[in-house]
């Protein structure tokens, strides 16, 4: 089969010929129908040697969908022909955290090796995708699988930061979006369908903000050294209950700090590598700053539902495996409107 490939350090990603998957006793062999392609990727393809976790070569991409095309001995709950998501954050399935569906924070993956497809196992870029697990699927029910693929991580990890600001998210209250792409764009549907807060959205450009403005952001502001005192403007110097930073790199969390309302909430998503001080007299009064990661298998069983009602929708542009080298290269220079999407078997 065919497959999209990191074989070397610092090169570009190659579409390359590997032997088809076979499914051992309890995984699942999937057909691929759709694969999201993430900023997350080109992160990994930027660390050095000396810092790179993974066996190379290594298949990309940990957001997939497809059609279950064999079953290992054992599995029960799904049947060839199903078109389902994959659930990416695997884990051992039997620790606390796994036990309550939040595999994505695994208290022993680490410690048994085990990887998402895509991010030190085989992932979704190629023809077949091999399944460790049925647990780690999620039926489509209807959905179209390019609008769905990247629902599995530009979809869920948004939920997931989302879902926990709630409470602070009342009538008055004020969210604001930092970067409006894949994810961000997706975060504004989401708080809009969730939230009565007010939505403002931040970005480095008027043609990113016309889409935030598109998917419902009450308000836009260029990401700039002027921004934080835009937000403050907008309102009335109180700052936004919660702040959901998109890009993590320095200038942007420090836009976050900047912004966030007494007792506010502040969730760095980006992998930027920023960092945002905490200490007395660093931020205004009992602000929390986290770093989610993806969501649990149970959130993304609702962040499918509301994709089903109409309530949030992905922009997504496609590729076929042979030109997911190129995608690659269009994320990379800001030419990509929303999210990338390869279809292998397309």
């Amino acid at each position: 089969m065919k497959a999209l490939q990191y074989r070397t350090i610092g090169a570009a990603p190659e579409v390359v010929t590997v032997p088809d998957p076979e499914p051992g006793p309890g995984q699942v062999l999937l057909k691929v129908t759709a694969a999201g392609v993430c900023h997350s990727d080109i992160a990994v393809m930027s660390w050095p040697a000396t810092d790179f976790p993974y066996d190379l070569p290594l298949t990309l991409g940990h957001e997939g969908v497809g059609t279950v095309a064999a079953l290992g001995a054992g599995v029960t709950g799904v049947r060839e022909g199903d078109a389902v998501a994959v659930y990416g954050p695997w884990g051992c399935g039997t620790c606390a955290k796994c036990a309550e569906g939040k595999e994505n924070y695994c208290l022993r993956a680490a410690e048994l090796g085990i990887n998402p497809p895509g991010l030190g196992t085989p992932g979704a870029m190629a023809e077949y995708l091999l399944v460790d697990d049925p647990r780690h699927l999620v039926p489509l029910d209807g959905l179209d699988p390019v609008a769905a693929v990247p629902l599995t991580d530009a979809g869920l990890t948004p939920y997931h930061a989302i879902k926990r600001a709630l409470p602070k998210l009342v009538p008055g209250s004020s969210a604001v979006v930092i970067g409006t792409g894949g994810l961000g764009h997706v975060a504004i549907q989401l708080l809009r369908a969730m939230t009565p807060a007010r939505v403002i959205a931040l970005d480095v450009s008027e043609e990113k903000l016309k889409l935030a403005r598109a998917v419902g952001a009450h308000e836009t502001v260029l990401s700039d050294a002027d921004a934080a005192a835009a937000v403050r403007a907008i309102t009335g110097g109180v700052g936004a209950e919660a702040v959901f930073d998109f890009v993590g790199a320095e200038p942007t969390v420090r836009t976050a700090g900047a912004v966030a309302a007494v007792e506010g909430e502040v969730a760095i998503v980006g992998i930027g590598g920023g960092a945002l001080p905490v200490g007395f007299g660093r931020l205004p009064f009992e602000v929390s700053v986290h770093a989610p990661y993806w969501g649990s298998r149970g959130e993304l069983v609702e962040v499918l539902a509301l994709a089903r009602s109409g309530a949030v929708s992905v922009h997504t542009q496609t590729f076929s495996l042979d030109e997911a080298p190129l995608a690659y290269e269009r994320l990379h220079a800001g030419e990509i409107t929303g999210r990338a999407v390869i279809l292998p078997n397309g």
